[in-house]
């Protein structure tokens, strides 16, 4: 398996060589898809709706690498995709969800345990259900520190937020998860 170098790949996608240019995007996709993927699964619960949203993330990025500028890594750039990729996702969803509120953490233990590709046990359970009860965002700057270890720097760039608020963000979705727990 040959190593995966950002800055020679970035070259070969700008190379103006349609094979050389597709050859480094397959090592992309292969260096990310994991990573990626890991990050919309903890947003969307489901194995196929991730699959769809990576590949759409994957789409999107081929269709606009010439518009890549360089400004942040590569890895930004992907996971910004991914987040605007699932939060609309997401918004589609909670537009279409007639679950009642009452109902909604039900309805998440119920699709988490027929998954067949979720191998948690009831803890495991009840702390995604905690993460899935905060907000969006929350839940999304919670996942990718918590899951991640990214650096608020880092994800300050793919939030499009302040670092402080980042923080502020992680602390209030430990708050909310440790309370839920308390409320259990």
């Amino acid at each position: 398996m040959k190593l995966y170098n950002e800055e020679e790949t970035l070259k070969q996608l700008r190379s103006g060589n349609a094979d050389v240019q597709r050859a480094a995007f397959e090592d992309v996709v292969s260096f990310y898809s994991k990573k990626l993927y890991g990050q919309i699964r903890k947003m969307v619960i489901s194995h196929e709706d991730t699959n769809d949203l990576l590949q759409n993330t994957f789409i999107k990025a081929w269709l606009n690498i010439d518009l890549f500028r360089g400004d942040a890594k590569l890895s930004t750039w992907l996971y910004r995709i991914a987040f605007n990729e699932t939060i609309t996702f997401l918004n589609k969803e909670n537009a279409r969800n007639t679950v009642s509120i009452d109902s909604e953490d039900a309805y998440f233990a119920k699709r988490l345990e027929g998954d067949e590709y979720f191998d948690g046990d009831e803890l495991q359970i009840k702390f995604q259900e905690a993460i899935a009860s905060l907000p969006q965002k929350q839940r999304m700057v919670f996942n990718t520190r918590y899951y991640e270890d990214m650096p608020y720097n880092e994800m300050s760039e793919i939030f499009g937020t302040s670092v402080g608020s980042l923080k502020a963000s992680y602390h209030h979705a430990v708050k909310k998860i440790e309370k839920f727990f308390n409320q259990e």
